[in-house]
């Protein structure tokens, strides 16, 4: 979405519960603090490398380049420093306390396996920030010497990058959005047969059958790509908006067609067949409940401000949808990292084939599915 587009919605719809500006200050601080927490780690690593090569080159492997900071032979003074830095991390991203680690290792590239067997890393991190801005990626030699890599030009000598376990993170975080947003979200009914106790009423839904992300040739220290939806609509019920949350988890990268068969719309929750979906990315400076507050106040005064809901009818849900995108801080549009693409007025029932987003960066097909009752 360019930036003509987003102050358009932010002045047409503006939203006076909560400072934009506020949230974007808060944003970008907290990229900032994630960013130096990782750089902590990076450094701790980067001295203590002799002791923690053994375990990283058991862990690696062409198939998996990730080496997970539980499998790291630590000593008790590293393992202290790093549930401090993961407790800040989770205070930083609206995370609860979760035994499971939030950080992990990562061989920037498979090319550098073999190097890395006899050769000394460099441990490196994500810049905070956009990363149209960065100048540069530090890095970590194990005598603590900074180095200053290119941004867009994997590097000859092997690299170890310091980054959240995404996957992890978003785990964790839809699980904030879900809860937060439990009022306004309902999983599908099943009608009962008195005589049969059996399910009457088939479930219509629509399913993913494949997606694909434009190529937007992301730094070589960025990982994978995790993506979640959106999908808002108005509930059958009752004048509310229904937001339900939905993973993606088999998204990793740009440049790929995905072929998931994902249930991503369940009809039986939305009012006149139709439902928009917004995608996002989870990031780094994410904060899930910042994020499920605001569109907690969304959906609670979208609806106030429409008299009569039928007169509208369907067109009340891109209304709902613009809301939500107006609520996002400026800097999720500065960088594909943070929003993805949104479709507007999906109806039940039809094919959409390789249809593309109204910005043009995803392309999906979804096909509807009947579930019938056994």
């Amino acid at each position: 979405m360019n930036k003509k587009i987003k102050s358009l919605l932010l002045s047409a719809l503006a939203l006076p519960f909560v400072s934009a500006a506020a949230m974007e200050t808060t944003s970008q601080e907290r990229s900032v603090q994630i960013a130096e927490q990782k750089r902590a780690l990076a450094l701790s690593f980067a001295e203590n490398y002799a002791r923690l090569k053994p375990s990283i080159l058991a862990s690696t492997s062409s198939y998996d380049l990730t080496i997970e900071t539980s499998e790291l032979s630590l000593a008790n003074k590293e393992i202290q420093t790093l549930k401090q830095v993961e407790t800040r991390i989770r205070s930083a991203k609206g995370l609860p306390y979760n035994p499971s680690s939030i950080t992990q290792l990562r061989v920037a590239d498979s090319s550098m396996l073999n190097s890395l067997m006899s050769e000394t890393p460099l441990f490196a991190w994500a810049p905070a920030g956009n990363e149209k801005s960065w100048q540069f990626i530090e890095a970590f030699d194990t005598q603590g010497n900074t180095y200053h890599l290119p941004v867009n030009e994997l590097p000859e000598r092997p690299v170890l990058i310091v980054e959240l376990d995404n996957k992890q993170a978003l785990s964790e975080g839809i699980s904030v959005l879900k809860k937060a947003l439990k009022p306004f979200s309902s999983e599908p009914k099943l009608t009962l047969n008195s005589t049969t106790q059996s399910t009457t009423n088939p479930i219509q839904t629509s399913v993913l059958k494949s997606i694909h992300l434009q190529d937007d040739e992301e730094p070589w220290v960025s990982g994978k790509a995790e993506v979640y939806s959106i999908v808002t609509g108005v509930s059958p019920s009752r004048d509310e908006p229904v937001l339900d949350i939905v993973d993606m988890p088999y998204l990793d990268y740009d440049g790929t067609t995905y072929n998931p068969n994902q249930i991503i719309i369940y009809w039986d929750r939305y009012r006149w067949q139709a439902a928009d979906i917004l995608m996002m990315e989870q990031d780094d400076n994410t904060n899930y409940k910042e994020l499920a507050s605001r569109l907690l106040d969304v959906a609670t005064e979208i609806l106030k401000a429409i008299p009569d809901p039928e007169v509208q009818g369907y067109a009340i849900i891109p209304q709902l949808t613009n809301k939500v995108l107006a609520a996002m801080p400026d800097s999720w549009f500065t960088n594909d990292d943070d929003y993805v693409d949104v479709y507007y007025t999906l109806f039940e029932g039809q094919r959409y084939s390789n249809h593309k987003g109204a910005s043009s960066n995803a392309t999906i097909t979804l096909e509807p599915l009947t579930i019938q009752p056994r």
